[in-house]
């Protein structure tokens, strides 16, 4: 069995574990699977040979001898599902650890990506001013919501899970603007994220990519 995934030739983040291969990355890590990465540029993803794999022209896609996925959700649950580490054994906490994933992916990251659209690519738009504050209150109160039920635990549920996981990596894409400042307890729990060694190595693989070094051979 031989695991290939696509990831980003230049990654619009420059290597600070934001693009989507990271989730897989990092859950590929956690269960100890290694696997190839196959880089494309922002032309190849809207090609016919990559269309193949994802319809919608996106990264990452996940290629397992003649089984072919797309969305990180999906990959990372089919990874979790077939190798120990990311899912509880008991079926109740298996079952909730989904609905994390579920709950990261649905509920959680929608306001935040709205807010980081706002925030990076609309700020020429003449209802920016108007429109930004929105986007945080709502961001706002999915953060309060989450740090409400998450108190002073370590993880969502028990122990670790793919569920968390999922959610690190929503929560992530708040770093760069501080939200997550007013919010102790999950800078917290992202900080806990961050210090496992897997998401290190995951980290790390992805920063490679993106490297001066590496760019600058390229």
């Amino acid at each position: 069995m031989t695991i290939t995934i696509t990831a980003f030739e230049r990654s619009p983040d420059g290597g600070k574990g934001l693009a989507r291969d990271t989730r897989v990355r990092w859950a590929l890590e956690e269960v100890g699977q290694p696997y190839a990465v196959r880089l494309v540029s922002f032309a190849a993803m809207k090609e016919p040979a990559h269309l193949a794999l994802h319809p919608f022209g996106q990264i990452p896609t996940y290629e397992e001898d003649d089984l072919v996925l797309f969305e990180t959700g999906a990959i990372v649950l089919h990874l979790a599902e077939r190798h120990v580490g990311l899912l509880p054994d008991d079926a109740n906490a298996r079952a909730r650890a989904i609905a994390w994933m579920f709950a990261a992916l649905n509920t959680v990251e929608p306001p935040i990506l709205e807010f980081v659209t706002a925030r990076l690519f609309e700020r020429d738009r003449p209802w920016h001013a108007e429109r930004l504050p929105l986007v945080e209150d709502r961001v706002r109160q999915r953060l309060d919501q989450l740090s409400d039920r998450l108190g002073d635990a370590d993880w969502l549920d028990g122990r670790f899970s793919a569920g968390d996981l999922m959610m690190v990596s929503v929560l992530l894409r708040l770093k760069p603007s501080g939200m997550l400042d007013g919010h102790p307890k999950l800078a917290a729990y992202v900080a806990r994220g961050e210090a496992r060694p897997a998401y290190k190595r995951a980290f790390a693989a992805q920063l490679a990519v993106n490297s001066p070094q590496v760019a600058g051979g390229a």
